[in-house]
């Protein structure tokens, strides 16, 4: 409690009973007993506490009892409503159908049209009224009330009424419409107060509630005197109730008692206005004079009560300035007291809405700050010792608060506005740099989230704008063993040595989340060109230990890992990993389709010597006198080798093949060689190996099958080489130095014979026969012609009946270009196109006609 009044004496000892009273300015009117008015006027005294108190008119006019007497600014009123110059008593008017009325409540509302509006109750009806032209008049018709009413005030658009047993709310809806409230409660009068935002304060026995126009409470709890009040004032942020023996003095927000008053029987009060407040007992007044606001600040400050202290703060006339500072000082030490109740959340929105210094706001939990900067920050308090469950709801608390600055720190990031912050104490340093103040920002919320929620470590990790302070970032993760945690850190600030140098160290530890080799690829294969010098730094220790695995780092379908530099790739994986070098060349060519030759070219080269040291061993394990099986049928891997250079020399259109024909031997790998020979067009010398070294005449047909292509010069006769190459073979140093021991070369007539029955639509007839011997048996060679014939034949008649076809064809068409060119438009001024309805007129028709085919898909303007 504190002491926001003083009670100083206006009136002791009147001798006449007061029955009512009311004030406005420096004047007080006392409505007494026996039907006296009284008008005083009360000076203050300079600098002190004292009032100068002064008669200035005393009417004795009124017959009765003055039962309620209201000041306005040019109105006062009386039982039987009388209305009377306030200075003057002089009357004004007299409400003649308000004759026999108990009780009354005005309503001045400056925004209305009606600025003063007047209900009245008169036995069981309540009227209602408004002043215009120095005249009440009715404001709507007479609403039947459900008793006598005992107390009423206007409360916006409605007029909160209390009976002998019952409150009721009436609404200005122009029906009157009625909603019971709550009973009364055991007090003998009812006590409706008007509140100075438009609510009223409606009493219960010792409670107090606080209602809207609706009849909705509008308070969480009630307020609780001390005893059942008499009469109520508001006085923001005060309420001022007069109790029996006593004036009590309370808040609504936050509901605090905040003084007691003794008096000697009070009864009344009233107010002429902020800080003007009367009170009355039967025969004394006693004025309330609100202590100074500074001072009731600084006692509510010591209190630790900062709500109330920011409302008076508001209320005070100092300078804008003076007045912004002093809120936001009170308004801190708010959220810093309501920190050290351990109420984080709501400390937590205070100091975010004040845009408190974060760097002081996380000072207020235990090692999150480097020591040397947390030494300079002061606080009003001690702070409290957090740990345990305490220690994790506080920082919830800050995660929460953490992100809403990081998210409106990140969107000011480029702005070129002067950054600000204010501090918790006067003359602490802040931070002026929003880099700065995110990267403690984001650091902090690292060291939370290991606290709190371990997950959401990585998602902060990960985010493209993570501020994180690396030295710092990267202790507290190693103290809490978190490295994959520690490797998205390195990753996303570009440290990757270090990110896969950790990878290395954990990957033998049994108890390692990060165990094995699998993180290592993942990471390498993400890493991209610009880092291949990384990559060829820490990819070894994978190759060694799984090449399979080792090889997906340079073969992922990922862009980072397709877009490498393969030729740098590749000598890489042949100077330290041979056998890696086919696999990745195979994957490079048959699925990311590299048609580079030199690729090409090195794959075969390297086909080629697996196949020849396989080869030596293969031939020297078999039994004198076998003979090798064919080529790329042998088992094991001089199979799968020999197999894949097959099918690569003949599949791929890349390679050189004079480039590598050298490589190949000419003792062995035959088929090989005819594969290389014929890429080159040298179709003899491969029909050569086939025919005469091989003597397989069915690859010599496939071969020529492959190769024939009758548009080309080089491939059109190679039917008619296979034909010579049976008829008249070469010399068997046709192809060279061989070195194997080979039978003299033989001619195959039979095998010419059959190639002229086959494929007799795939030689040039003349040279075909000149080729065939003198001795050839002349049934042979009519077989042969009659073929040709026949076929000659059958291209003639398809030629024709093609031909014809055209021909009618063309007739058609021309007969319907004839049909066409006779029917005749003329294009008159008043000719209507059929689609658009309008005239053509002087346009172009075509120009029309085209306009109109493309908006509606037709060219007919005649119709």
């Amino acid at each position: 409690m504190h002491d926001a009044y003083e009670p100083v004496p206006i009136l002791e000892k009147l001798p006449l009973q007061i029955d009512c009273l009311a004030a406005w300015d420096d004047w007080l009117l006392v409505g007494t007993k026996p039907g006296h008015l009284l008008l005083y006027r009360i000076k203050k005294d300079a600098g002190t506490n004292r009032f100068e108190v002064t008669l200035e008119k005393s009417n004795k006019n009124f017959s009765k009892k003055i039962q309620q007497v209201l000041s306005l600014p040019s109105f006062v009123s009386e039982n039987n409503i009388h209305v009377h110059d306030l200075l003057t008593f002089q009357q004004i008017t007299v409400v003649s159908k308000a004759r026999g009325a108990t009780l009354f409540a005005c309503d001045l509302d400056c925004n209305c049209e009606a600025k003063l509006r007047m209900c009245v109750a008169v036995k069981r009806k309540i009227q209602l009224y408004y002043w215009k032209d120095r005249e009440f008049h009715e404001l709507q018709g007479d609403f039947a009330a459900p008793d006598i009413p005992k107390s009423m005030a206007w409360c916006e658009n409605s007029i909160c009424v209390g009976f002998k047993r019952d409150y009721y709310l009436i609404r200005m809806d122009g029906r009157g419409s009625v909603k019971e409230l709550f009973p009364t409660g055991k007090q003998l009068e009812p006590l409706v107060a008007p509140l100075a935002d438009g609510k009223v304060a409606v009493g219960q026995d010792d409670l107090t509630v606080v209602l809207n126009e609706e009849g909705v409470c509008t308070q969480k709890c009630a307020l609780n005197w001390t005893d059942i009040p008499v009469a109520m004032e508001h006085q923001p942020p005060y309420i001022i109730a007069v109790l029996s023996r006593y004036v009590e003095i309370r808040t609504l927000e936050p509901r605090l008692l905040v003084q007691s008053v003794e008096l000697q029987r009070p009864r009344f009060i009233t107010s002429a206005g902020s800080n003007v407040v009367y009170v009355a007992s039967n025969h004394f007044v006693w004025r309330l004079v609100p202590i100074s606001i500074a001072s009731q600040i600084r006692q509510l400050l010591q209190d630790k009560q900062f709500e109330l202290a920011l409302q008076l703060a508001k209320m005070k006339d100092d300078s804008d300035a003076d007045k912004r500072q002093q809120i936001h000082h009170i308004q801190n030490l708010f959220a810093f007291n309501l920190f050290c109740q351990k109420r984080f959340d709501d400390s937590m929105q205070v100091f975010a809405k004040l845009g408190t210094d974060p760097t002081h706001v996380i000072g207020l939990y235990p090692d999150l700050l480097p020591s040397d900067y947390r030494k300079q920050l002061h606080y009003p308090n001690p702070l409290p010792v957090l740990s345990g469950a305490e220690l994790e709801k506080a920082h919830l608390a800050l995660i929460d608060y953490l992100t809403q600055k990081r998210s409106h720190l990140v969107k000011q990031l480029n702005d070129s506005d002067p950054f600000t912050t204010s501090p918790l104490m006067e003359g602490t340093p802040t931070i002026k740099s929003r880099k700065k103040l995110l990267q403690i920002i984001d650091t902090t919320l690292l060291k939370c989230y290991l606290h709190t929620n371990v997950a959401l470590v990585s998602p902060l990790l990960r985010l493209e704008n993570n501020h994180c302070h690396i030295e710092e970032s990267e202790y507290v993760l190693k103290k809490a063993h978190k490295y994959s945690e520690l490797i998205i850190l390195y990753e996303k600030k570009g440290l990757h040595q270090k990110a896969l140098q950790v990878l290395l160290d954990q990957s033998t530890k049994a108890n390692s989340p990060l165990k094995g080799h699998e993180r290592t690829v993942q990471y390498l294969q993400r890493l991209g060109v610009e880092n291949l010098g990384i990559i060829f730094e820490f990819s070894p220790w994978v190759l060694k230990i799984c090449p399979e695995d080792g090889l997906k780092i340079f073969t992922e379908d990922l862009t980072e890992v397709e877009t490498l530099p393969r030729d740098k790739v590749l000598n890489f994986l042949k100077e330290g990993f041979q056998e890696l070098a086919i696999p990745y060349l195979e994957h490079i060519i048959h699925l990311w389709d590299e048609t580079r030759p030199e690729f090409h070219n090195v794959l075969i080269q390297l086909y080629l010597e697996k196949v020849q040291g396989l080869m030596k061993v293969y031939l020297n394990s078999l039994p004198e006198g076998q003979t090798p099986v064919a080529a790329g049928k042998e088992a094991g891997e001089l199979g799968e080798y020999r197999s894949k250079l097959l099918s690569f020399l003949e599949v791929s259109s890349s390679y050189e093949p004079e480039r590598l024909i050298s490589d190949f031997p000419f003792d062995g790998l035959l088929e090989e060689r005819a594969l290389l020979l014929g890429r080159m067009g040298k179709h003899e010398q491969a029909l050569f190996i086939y025919v005469h070294i091989l003597k397989d005449t069915r690859m010599a047909e496939e071969y020529c099958h492959g190769h024939y292509d009758p548009s080309t010069n080089g491939n059109k006769d190679v039917y008619l080489s296979l034909l010579r190459m049976y008829l008249s073979p070469p010399d068997v140093h046709f192809l060279g130095p061989i070195k194997m021991e080979l039978c003299e070369p033989q001619a195959n007539l039979q095998a010419a014979l059959k190639v002229l029955q086959l494929h007799h639509s795939k030689l040039n007839t003349t040279k075909a026969i000149n080729l065939l011997p003198a001795n050839t048996q002349i049934q042979e060679i009519q077989v042969f012609l009659e073929s040709v014939l026949e076929e000659k034949a059958g291209r003639k008649r398809f030629d024709q009946v093609l031909k014809s076809l055209l021909q009618a064809e063309f007739l058609r068409v021309q007969e319907e270009h004839i049909f066409h060119q006779q029917v005749k438009c003329v294009i008159t001024d008043e000719k209507t196109c059929r689609v658009c309805k309008k005239k053509i007129g002087n346009r172009c028709a075509s120009l029309h006609t085209f306009v109109c085919s493309e908006r509606h898909k037709t060219t007919d303007i005649t119709e």
